[in-house]
């Protein structure tokens, strides 16, 4: 039973395409087929069967699909007990990430890998809360965020790292009345126009927070993804922002303030399949991630791995 049939068909459960799989894989979709008819040669079953223009696992192909994640797992649990026999942690580790979260945790984590034999493979991207899990698919470690309690713990069957728990504050235009006040409350906030994000996005659980307490909606004049340019729209009065701790930057025309009476902090993440966190060089980034997370919340007095 060769393993990359059964990681073939593992793809093709979780993508659910031919052409998705040989996308992600940097192949044909020719090639792809190729490869399902010669696993089913080898192996003496079908694997997959039409199903409208495409293809769909058969209840064979689903069994050998499910264990294909066991089978991955075994053999990188013994892959990493023969890294620490031989020694140090070597290789690359691919880490896909949300970009405020890469840049407070990213530059601290090259410190300290630059004595070490590991290389880093990185990217970047932005999704709604929900579509985080579903890229650990494609890369070693994703560092992720979450404003709810408990999500993505045990998402997919993902291992999940808390690298750690970032404030997130209001940010007010320097000439709006509010700016006046050290702390905002949600009845401060009653009538205020923002620069929001998509729905989905973790900071809009702040914003519904802050409208269930009200009773009232606000008014979102815009729904961005990117924190620099909220901060640079707040400051052009555009209306109210939120904006995490760790990485916003004083910028002239807009003040920070604390929000208090809703949930108002985001858990950092890591996030991984369990095969691939069984490599000792992925473990031992996770393992940096959350030294360097601690030293974040350390820095400005915030609590370092809680469980939310």
């Amino acid at each position: 039973m060769d393993v990359r049939h059964l990681e073939l068909l593992r793809d093709l459960a979780d993508r659910g395409t031919l052409a998705a799989v040989a996308h992600a894989t940097h192949r044909t979709p020719s090639a792809v087929s190729q490869q399902l008819r010669t696993a089913e040669r080898e192996l003496g079953v079908r694997l997959v069967e039409p199903a409208g223009r495409g293809l769909r696992l058969t209840p064979e192909g689903e069994l050998l699909a499910a264990g294909a994640g066991e089978v991955a797992e075994v053999i990188a649990r013994v892959r990493g007990r023969l890294d620490e026999l031989v020694g140090a942690p070597a290789g690359t580790v691919s880490i896909g990430t949300l970009p405020s979260a890469g840049q407070a945790l990213l530059p601290g984590l090259l410190r300290r890998l630059a004595e070490t034999r590991i290389q880093l493979a990185l990217d970047d991207f932005d999704l709604p809360e929900a579509e985080f899990a579903t890229r650990a698919r494609d890369v070693d470690v994703v560092v992720a965020h979450s404003l709810v309690p408990g999500a993505t713990r045990v998402e997919d069957g993902l291992v999940r790292r808390v690298l750690a728990r970032e404030p997130i504050d209001v940010a007010v235009p320097a000439a709006h009345p509010l700016a006046e006040r050290p702390v905002l409350r949600p009845a401060d906030l009653a009538g205020t126009t923002w620069v929001g994000v998509p729905s989905g996005y973790p900071f809009d659980t702040v914003m519904g927070s802050i409208e269930r307490e009200l009773g009232a909606p606000l008014e979102r004049r815009y729904r961005l993804r990117d924190n620099g340019l909220v901060q640079a729209l707040v400051a052009g009065g555009a209306g109210l922002g939120l904006l995490p701790r760790f990485t916003t930057r004083a910028v002239p025309g807009v003040v920070i303030r604390p929000l208090v009476g809703v949930r108002a902090h985001r858990s950092i993440v890591a996030l991984s399949r369990p095969e691939r966190h069984e490599r000792l060089a992925v473990r031992t980034v996770v393992d940096l991630l959350v030294e360097v997370g601690h030293g974040l919340a350390q820095a400005r007095g915030e609590a370092a791995t809680p469980e939310g």
